[in-house]
């Protein structure tokens, strides 16, 4: 999604653009660029509200193009800093889990051809098609990385039904022969390109799989129901704004669910989101030098009192306080 928000509003307008972030309940752009967890049901309902805003039907056309792995946060980074596209394909599926939940990656070598396949987990939400075309922008963007500027895939598979009418745009998009009705987005080549050292692949950096194991907002843990829903908060604080009805639907199911599931595992909702503001509100505390005003109102708080209330109760400091001792340990580590 990263790009997405800016593409609707310089293309639609702001107002299409509030509208799509109502519907998917996420201010998606305020988020970009700092690895959170965006669930598949938020960004098809996202692209799903901007076509029934604008009547836009090839909107996962538009997008496609302005896509690009090196945009994808430290996933991606991890990805492009393969030595050729073998490595960074093995790269992709051995940490989808890190990117993505629920979808996979495979890739195939038979008679000569390489293919590259990606399997989505969110086909079966209505706006679909648009993420389905912007993954397939993906995929080719990151071969594209690997490989000559003049290359051209052999063929382009999407698993979306074919379109009643002007299925030659697709062609003309992705610059390829584009099928329809696949059982997985799939990009074939020739398979000796899979051993090309990279093209025009950013400086490399020195990324390995433990960092992303540390990711905070790509957890192991994204396979798990608890590690789930904690990332799906940890997206709204930082979006600013925090409810259970938004959690719910991004995670394709009713508040009454939701709150079952989570008394199971022993949580509560209320508490989940105060601990992961109070994280934050010591990070922002420890790393900034923002006012506690601007802290409250950046988590979400009506007021700086309740905030500081919040904040005491965690940790039996207030905000001021945690602040001050910080510093004094700072000074005193450092001589001072």
């Amino acid at each position: 999604m990263a790009g997405i928000p800016a593409l609707v509003r310089h293309t639609f307008g702001d107002k299409v653009l509030r509208q799509a972030n109502r519907a998917a309940m996420l201010d998606i752009e305020s988020i970009e660029g700092q690895d959170c967890f965006i669930p598949h049901a938020t960004m098809t309902g996202f692209l799903d509200e901007v076509e029934r805003r604008t009547g836009e039907a090839n909107l996962g056309l538009l997008m496609a193009p302005h896509l690009s792995i090196d945009r994808y946060g430290l996933w991606g980074d991890y990805v492009l800093a393969a030595e050729t596209l073998r490595d960074a394909l093995a790269r992709a599926i051995s940490t989808l889990g890190y990117h993505s939940r629920g979808d996979r990656m495979e890739v195939s070598v038979e008679g000569g051809l390489a293919r590259a396949s990606y399997i989505n987990a969110g086909r079966e939400n209505p706006g679909y098609a648009h993420v389905a075309n912007g993954t397939a922008g993906v995929l080719l963007n990151l071969l594209r990385t690997f490989l000559p500027v003049d290359w051209k895939p052999l063929l382009l598979e999407l698993d979306i039904p074919r379109p009643r009418r002007a299925a030659a745009v697709f062609e003309d998009v992705f610059a390829c022969p584009v099928a329809f009705d696949a059982a997985a987005i799939s990009i074939s080549f020739d398979a000796r390109m899979m051993d090309r050292p990279a093209v025009r692949r950013p400086k490399a950096q020195l990324i390995t799989f433990e960092d992303l194991a540390r990711a905070r907002f790509q957890p192991a843990s994204l396979e798990d129901f608890r590690g789930v829903v904690r990332a799906q908060i940890w997206a709204q604080v930082l979006s600013g704004e925090v409810s259970i009805d938004s959690t719910a639907r991004a995670l394709g199911t009713s508040v009454r669910s939701l709150q079952r599931s989570l008394d199971r595992d022993g949580l509560e909702f209320r508490e989940m989101v105060n601990s992961i503001r109070v994280e934050r509100a010591k990070e922002l505390l420890s790393g900034t030098r923002v006012s506690i005003t601007e802290i409250s109102t950046e988590l979400g708080y009506s007021a700086p009192a309740n905030f500081a209330r919040a904040f005491r109760k965690a940790t039996g400091l207030a905000p001021k306080d945690f602040r001050r001792n910080l510093e004094g340990v700072l000074q005193r580590r450092d001589g001072k």
